[in-house]
């Protein structure tokens, strides 16, 4: 008895196990780039608490209005970013709007870096542990995994 090979069953049954482990790594990568994006804001409103003491009342507590600015990135990047990157359709403004989010991160992060350090006279060796490197870290972290999954999705 021969063994007959059903080519196109085969072919059939390997293209959709590919297209179920690329399912499985685009939901992967979203739920890594949402944890990202939580992170980072969790991390943003721990630092920059927008809801701040009153010196004028004790007891009181006030909006300010310039540590809400530093909370609105990581906000935008946990809402809007995570929900442009589900649909593929969206995937690439997702993408615009995530690297656009890390440039400016990344810059405003340094720059409050450098000033608080020079403010404080702090010595070179205590920059790097000191700094906000490791916050940059998880805004270009966030951005990779954006476009890993960016793309993933020019690959189907």
């Amino acid at each position: 008895m021969l063994l007959q090979l059903d080519l196109p069953f085969i072919l059939a049954t390997w293209l959709s196990s590919l297209f179920n482990a690329m399912e499985m790594t685009r939901k992967s990568l979203l739920a890594a780039l949402f944890l990202l994006a939580v992170s980072g804001l969790m991390l943003h409103y721990r630092i920059h608490n927008f809801m701040v003491a009153d010196p004028a009342n004790p007891g009181v507590t006030v909006f300010d209005s310039t540590r809400f600015l530093s909370f609105i990135f990581p906000l935008i990047d946990v809402v809007i970013v995570t929900a442009l990157f589900t649909s593929r359709k969206t995937a690439v403004y997702g993408y615009l709007l995530n690297g656009m989010i890390v440039i400016y991160g990344t810059v405003l992060m340094a720059h409050f870096s450098i000033a608080d350090l020079t403010a404080k006279a702090a010595p070179i060796s205590a920059w790097f542990l000191k700094s906000t490197l490791p916050d940059i870290g998880i805004c270009l972290a966030d951005f990779f995994v954006g476009k890993s999954l960016y793309d993933l999705y020019l690959k189907t």
